[in-house]
């Protein structure tokens, strides 16, 4: 139904040029980044698309990205004329009531993208600052409600939204805050890649992730954060997080693992958009694919990177000990991540050990051939 809506909303108009935000070339990108990235919706998820009319392609294109993994798009377009009226046509006595669909989805959306409106900084200039008060109540009451359900909201602007009226402002050519602005936006940082001479070459994102560190003590600066860092294991020496969700692609592949006491010859993972898309191997992997099988929702989410950072736990030449701890370790895990500090809770939780990768993080190297980069300060 809520699709049904979405569609209906969007077919009613023809994007034309207009409809594209200045400076930006490439919309389908910006709305994978804010879909993915950003917000990392995932399947099921109800998500509130909204915006200008202005930037109607934009939405379009977020719509679609968000429909593209499995979740529930409600596009919400809006003009300036509308938010006009709604002042000088609608009674004051309705301003302390927020609209009924803004009600509604305080308690059902899961996700927020609205791509900043506002051409006109001038357009409520007249109206009496007793209403603009009742509506800002009504509006926060909304707010509340959505930060005390944990709803993702995301914000495309920030109050840089490269609007004619806001390049007036900041005395600049339009042209030059679009460059600034979509320049800023676009900015690539804190991309992970793991590769290794197996044929693993994955990416993924870690910006504004926590990372944690497995060191064997409990600190009291560990107790005041709570949660996963009050954890300890023995022996100690790891380095792990959570990456953004949707963000992992590529493949994972390893010469041989083990599974259940069972070794799993040439083992190939392939990944997209954050999930497991391809598992096969040379041989052994019939009680994997089994164990997978059975797994419940979400088993197939890329899930962590664990770094090994203990130089004394060393790996015998020829033996087959798998360990996290070893210096220069890389495990990649999928499925459960609660332990990492994720939120996956599938009763299926599994990690390929990586023994000679090499894992660079925006091109400078954190370990190389298996080995930590010397600049860590972590002796071999």
């Amino acid at each position: 139904m809520l699709s049904l809506l979405t569609w209906a909303i969007a077919a009613v108009i023809v994007p034309t040029a207009a409809n594209r935000p200045a400076g930006v070339a490439n919309l389908e990108a910006v709305a994978e980044k804010l879909v993915k990235q950003c917000a990392g919706v995932h399947e099921g998820d109800l998500v509130v698309v909204s915006g200008s009319l202005r930037d109607l392609e934009l939405l379009e294109d977020i719509a679609v990205e968000v429909r593209s993994v499995g979740a529930w798009p409600l596009l919400v377009p809006g003009t300036e004329r509308l938010t006009r009226r709604m002042v000088e046509d609608v009674p004051a006595a309705f301003d302390t009531s927020a609209p009924g669909w803004e009600m509604a989805l305080g308690d059902r959306a899961t996700v927020t993208i609205t791509v900043e409106a506002g051409d006109d900084p001038a357009l409520l200039g007249s109206v009496p600052l007793d209403r603009i008060a009742a509506r800002e109540k009504a509006s926060r009451r909304i707010a509340e409600r959505l930060l005390a359900r944990g709803v993702r909201q995301v914000s495309l602007g920030n109050g840089l939204y490269p609007t004619a009226a806001l390049a007036r402002h900041f005395r600049i050519g339009q042209e030059q805050l679009a460059r600034i602005f979509w320049d800023g936006v676009n900015a690539d940082s804190d991309e992970l890649r793991v590769t290794d001479p197996a044929g693993t070459d994955l990416t993924l994102r870690v910006e504004g992730r926590t990372v944690f560190v497995s060191d064997g003590v409990i600190s009291a600066e560990d107790r005041a954060q709570g949660g996963v860092a009050c954890q300890a294991r023995l022996p100690a020496g790891e380095v792990y997080l959570t990456p953004v969700p949707g963000t992992a692609e590529g493949r994972i592949v390893a010469a041989r693992q083990h599974f259940l006491d069972k070794d799993v010859a040439g083992l190939s993972l392939s990944f997209r958009a954050g999930k497991l898309v391809e598992m096969s191997a040379k041989s052994g992997i019939a009680p994997l694919l089994a164990r997978y099988g059975a797994a419940d929702s979400r088993r197939d989410e890329f899930g962590l990177i664990d770094i090994g950072i203990n130089s004394k736990v060393r790996r015998p030449a020829g033996s087959r000990m798998d360990s996290f701890v070893p210096a220069g370790t890389v495990a990649l895990g999928f499925g459960n991540n609660l332990w990492a500090g994720g939120d996956n809770r599938s009763d299926f939780g599994w990690a390929c050990i990586l023994t000679g990768a090499t894992v660079t993080i925006d091109g400078r190297p954190l370990v190389t051939n298996g080995a930590l980069d010397p600049s860590l300060g972590v002796s071999q």
